[in-house]
């Protein structure tokens, strides 16, 4: 059996409550074809030898299957059931992987560019872990409504996906109980000592969580 260079997990576990639709946002529909599709054919288009994972509540397994016979989708990847939380999805998907290098990503960011992918896998070859970011262009207060101050935004950075790790390590840092101060993969493993490194993200690496992002991404790709 050949050696499976990446493995790619795209978590799609969200009901999409923000949306005000009672189709969760990976199914709703961008430019006649659902998000999780316009994802899907991107890692395809990247590395169509790569396994391809994605999590999705089981009770939604079929109405996703009945999507890829509607829009005649043939590529191939794995159902996993997703978790309770984000982590126990990701989870869930790591013991099926057996890439050397593994990728995680948001399937509600179908413009993740192929040079965003490229630059992660990449930075791999010196790093255990690498994360997409956006340097912060607004100026950034911290605290509350009433009471805040100013910060350095050269300092913070917005974070996307997929956030790429050997995937040893990847797996180690999921063998931790979950902690609510998990809130992304790099986080996961910085908590067992991992430090990423970051590369640059495309500023069209947009995560769906509102009806704005919705239209905006559909303006995009007009």
């Amino acid at each position: 059996m050949a050696l499976v260079k990446r493995s790619i997990i795209i978590t799609a576990g969200g009901l999409g409550k923000r949306m005000q639709t009672e189709i969760p946002k990976q199914f709703l529909l961008l430019q006649e074809k659902p998000v999780l599709i316009h994802t899907r054919e991107r890692f395809y288009q990247f590395d169509p030898t790569a396994q391809i994972f994605i999590t999705l509540p089981e009770a939604w397994f079929g109405y996703w299957n009945e999507l890829l016979a509607q829009f005649d989708i043939q590529i191939p990847h794995q159902l996993i059931d997703g978790g309770e939380e984000r982590f126990h999805s990701i989870k869930n998907a790591l013991a099926h992987c057996q890439g050397e290098e593994v990728a995680v990503h948001d399937g509600v960011r179908p413009l993740v560019s192929l040079e965003t992918i490229e630059r992660c896998f990449e930075a791999l070859s010196s790093a255990q872990a690498v994360v997409p970011v956006l340097p912060a262009k607004d100026s950034i207060r911290k605290g509350t409504l009433q009471n805040s101050e100013t910060v350095n935004r050269a300092e913070y950075f917005l974070v996307h996906t997929p956030q790429c790790f050997k995937t040893a390590v990847l797996k180690k840092a999921y063998e931790q109980n979950y902690q609510s101060t998990f809130t992304d993969d790099a986080s996961v493993a910085e908590a067992i000592g991992i430090q990423p490194i970051l590369v640059l993200s495309n500023e069209e690496n947009i995560k769906i969580t509102s009806p704005f992002d919705l239209k905006l991404l559909n303006n995009l790709l007009n």
